[in-house]
């Protein structure tokens, strides 16, 4: 059904998309490449903030009329709904007089679902779908996880001695790996829609949760779990605003000192057993809020509770060649455990090295 070209003009596309990946949140980053008799005349990607569509950008730059052109996109192209901010795509290929449409993966925005295809195959334009279709899911996997099951894509960090510890018994941890693994640390912060961590850690180490190390056109939203808002005044998330603090507490007083400070204060309700916030209905609130991505920076309470909620998707470990001994803390706190069958189940999907270190990549199985 697809040409060595159709793939070659796909993965163009797929390298386009990337130029947005840390600019279009809440929508997807795309890309788009228009071929007119083997030519490629026109190509754009999504624009900071989610407009203009890849596609509409493919149509502008094009070099010569694109009528009976071929368009590869790498997701459905929207039609209008009660949502659009702009000219739907489905329109402007129809308008352009576009011959062919091959698109990687379905939309299943509820805005789109299918009616960009439907509307550009009524207008007798052929439409091809599941071009490396797997590619581009996992791309777009923030996206697609947000829309069809109404929560982010969240990946767990930890940086581990070889024995598996974060940090001494006395709780000094800095540093466990190499300027090198740091550095990609905020490689990986910089593609987040937000960077999360728990008031624990917050007291201990007072981390920014910024981007500072890389290039980086847009900060990522910095979320504080913090159950009782005993939040310091001084600790340092809290300057330069970008910053949402998820509660269990009912303080008015305090609530207003923060908002006053530009701080997005938002109370989720406690879970019953534990009386801690529900992390279910936490992320939930995450993707109404249209966060696609969380990386999760904490300690191993918080990441105990995050993987034993099942809302973890990936976990990246950064592994140094050091050993710090039996007394030294560990990365999760959970339960003991009295059968195997009980334990979390990765699928390691990227093992390399980071200057000094390796940088493990696992997937939660069944996520």
């Amino acid at each position: 059904m697809f040409s060595a070209f159709d793939h070659a003009m796909m993965a163009r596309a797929i390298r386009l998309a990337e130029q947005g990946r840390c600019i279009t949140t809440p929508n997807p980053f795309v890309g788009c490449v228009i071929v007119k008799q083997g030519r490629i005349i026109g190509e754009g990607f999504t624009q900071k903030g989610g407009r203009p569509h890849a596609e509409a950008m493919a149509l502008q730059s094009c070099v010569v009329s694109p009528e009976s052109a071929t368009v590869y996109s790498t997701l459905e192209p929207c039609c209008l709904h009660p949502k659009s901010r702009g000219p739907a795509c489905s329109d402007l290929l129809t308008k352009a007089r576009i011959a062919r449409v091959v698109s990687a993966v379905h939309d299943p925005f509820d805005g789109v679902d299918g009616c960009g295809h439907s509307q550009l195959r009524d207008a007798g334009i052929v439409v091809d779908i599941g071009l490396m279709e797997d590619v581009v899911g996992e791309q777009l996997r923030g996206f697609l996880a947000r829309v069809t099951r109404r929560r982010p894509w969240v990946t767990l960090k930890v940086a581990t001695s070889l024995d598996g510890k974060t940090a001494l018994a006395n709780g000094r941890s800095k540093w466990i790996t190499s300027a090198e693994a740091r550095r990609d640390v905020h490689r990986l912060r910089a593609g987040a829609c937000a960077v999360m961590t728990g008031i624990g850690t917050l007291m201990a180490d007072d981390p920014q949760l910024t981007v500072r190390d890389v290039p980086c056109d847009r900060q990522p939203l910095r979320i504080l779990l913090d159950s009782r808002l005993d939040v310091a005044d001084n600790a340092r998330i809290l300057e330069g605003g970008n910053v949402l603090l998820v509660t269990a507490a009912q303080n008015e007083s305090r609530e207003s000192q923060l908002k006053a400070r530009g701080v997005d204060v938002v109370q989720i309700p406690v879970e019953q057993v534990k009386g801690k916030v529900d992390l279910q209905k936490m992320m939930e609130m995450f993707a109404v809020r249209g966060l696609n991505t969380v990386m999760v920076e904490t300690g191993a309470k918080l990441n105990g509770s995050l993987l034993a909620a099942g809302v973890v998707d990936e976990i990246v470990a950064y592994v140094a060649p050091s050993i710090l001994g039996d007394p030294a803390r560990g990365v999760f706190a959970l339960p003991e455990f009295t059968e195997l069958a009980e334990r979390t189940e990765l699928n390691i999907t990227d093992v390399r090295q980071i200057g000094a270190d390796l940088r493990i990549t696992a997937a939660v199985r069944g996520k």
